[in-house]
This record gives structure tokens, C-alpha cells and sequence, in this order.
């Protein structure tokens, strides 16, 4: 399937700060991301940048670092709409839905978006579900908190879109893909727990182009999703993008921040 959406049309840019040029990518085959690098020139970094992303997060030799702020987040219900970019489900706000405070800068979140399983790992353990909550500054720096997944209780942020991921699973099967679904006032208490514990990094985009100086805010405390609310992301998805978790990447030297609460 070849789509039509362009990459600066959901927020990402090349390294050099400008829209990189869609090609397809994928996580099988041809278009796989060992093979990301060489589908366009715009995606040069996801072969050859060194502090890419996804990483595996050794709890044992993360430094504590008392610098290290709590995540302050002041998110409000806002409008949204729930897309099926083809390579993940998405929650686009269209109302500006508030910001995380990171060295006393604002980064406004923008966008959502779910990969099954997860990206990062924590000490070689790999979750069912993996949420990015991707924050853009004024100045165009990236920020993203990472949100890992067990299964368990159903997750209350994506229990308010039952209705509009029951929608959009109609769609997907009527064979219309890349299907956008109105999701009106979203409620965001859920995003806004307290956090007491998180790892933080500098890494990538995980997804082509790959841009990197991404600040990443990796929880440490692993959430709840029921098995029918996972199955439900894969399932908006083509078969080949149902499993859309980029392999973890090396380190390189990078080294990962620990913020402990009390600590």
C-alpha cells in the first residue's frame, strides 16, 4: 500500500529541520529497518546516526542525576483526532492540549502514538505495548515520553476511545486504511500522574527520518493495558505493520539519567 501522508504533516522533520520526503518503510523484508537508511537520502541518519533510538535500559548502570527535575506536565482536555498513519495509530490534537517543562523550556505535546510491542526495553524485558507522547518546543526541539505497557487492567486513557477505535476498526475493515476519526474533547487526567521515577536520554525519532537530539523521558514505572485494548491497536493496521517496534539501538558511550524521587 503506498501512502500519501506526508512527514511533515505529522510532525517530523529531517535532520537539517525541514519536511522530509515520504518513502514507504516497514519492519519486514525490504523495507526493513536495517534497511531504512538506504530507501532515501532524508533517512540517512536511521544507518548512520549515533545516538539513535529505541535503546535497552540497563537498570543497574543508569547515573543518577539530582539535577534532574520531576516531569511537569499541564495537559488539558482538548480536541483530537484519532489516525491510522499506516505504520502506527495516532492521537492528533488540534486544540493545544498543553506542555512538559524541561530545563525550564515548554514543549507543547502534539501527538500520541502507539507501537506493539515496545521499542525500549528495560534490563532485555520487552512489553506488550509501548505509547510516545511527542512534545515540539518553539524552537523545534523534540521531546518524548515513553509510556511501557503490561498486560493487565484496561488503560483508562484508551478506554475513552473505545467508541472512536470501534469506528475506526469498521473502517479498516471495509478495507479503508489510513482512516481519521474524529475523537472530539479527550480528557488527559490519565497522562498527568505522578511520576516518581524516569529514565532519561538523548536518542532519536524512531521511525524514519531517524532525526536525532530527541530528549527522551522513558518511565520507569510500567503501566496497565488489557489484552483486547492491545489487540485493538494491531488490528487498525495492515498485517505488515502490526508488529511496528524498531529494533533497540546501541549506545554508543550515550550515557542514561536516572530522576528517583527521594533519592
Amino acid at each position: 500500500m503506498a501512502y500519501s501522508v506526508a512527514i511533515c504533516l505529522i510532525g517530523v522533520v529531517s535532520a537539517l529541520g525541514v519536511c522530509a520526503r515520504f518513502v514507504k518503510f516497514g519492519y519486514s523484508g525490504t523495507i526493513s529497518p536495517d534497511k531504512w537508511g538506504e530507501l532515501s537520502p532524508d533517512y540517512f541518519l536511521c544507518s548512520n546516526g549515533t545516538r539513535q533510538s529505541p535503546i535497552n535500559i540497563v537498570g543497574a548502570t543508569a547515573v543518577v542525576d539530582r539535577s534532574l527535575k520531576q516531569l511537569e506536565r499541564d495537559y488539558n482536555p482538548a480536541n483530537a483526532t484519532l489516525v491510522d498513519n499506516g505504520f502506527n495509530v495516532m492521537l492528533k490534537y488540534g486544540d493545544e492540549v498543553g506542555v512538559m517543562v524541561i530545563d525550564g523550556k515548554n514543549y507543547t505535546l502534539e501527538q500520541m502514538h502507539w507501537h506493539s510491542p515496545s521499542e525500549h526495553t528495560i534490563d532485555g524485558v520487552r512489553y506488550p505495548t509501548e505509547m510516545h507522547l511527542v512534545h515540539f518546543s518553539a524552537d523545534g526541539n523534540i521531546s518524548v515520553v515513553a509510556v511501557l505497557y503490561k498486560y493487565g487492567h484496561a488503560d483508562p486513557f484508551l478506554y475513552q476511545l473505545k467508541e472512536e477505535m470501534y469506528q475506526m476498526s469498521r473502517e479498516v475493515n471495509g478495507g479503508k486504511y489510513n482512516a481519521t476519526v474524529t475523537a472530539g474533547l479527550v480528557e488527559t487526567k490519565a497522562l498527568r500522574r505522578h511520576t516518581n521515577k524516569y529514565y532519561r536520554y538523548m536518542g532519536s525519532l524512531s521511525t524514519p527520518p531517524c532525526t536525532e537530539n530527541v530528549i527522551w523521558n522513558v518511565l520507569g514505572k510500567v503501566r496497565e493495558i488489557s489484552r483486547e485494548q492491545a489487540a485493538s491497536l494491531s488490528l487498525l493496521l495492515e498485517e505488515d505493520y502490526r508488529n511496528n517496534s524498531r529494533p533497540t539501538q546501541l549506545l554508543n558511550g550515550r550515557r542514561v539519567l536516572l530522576y528517583h524521587e527521594g533519592v
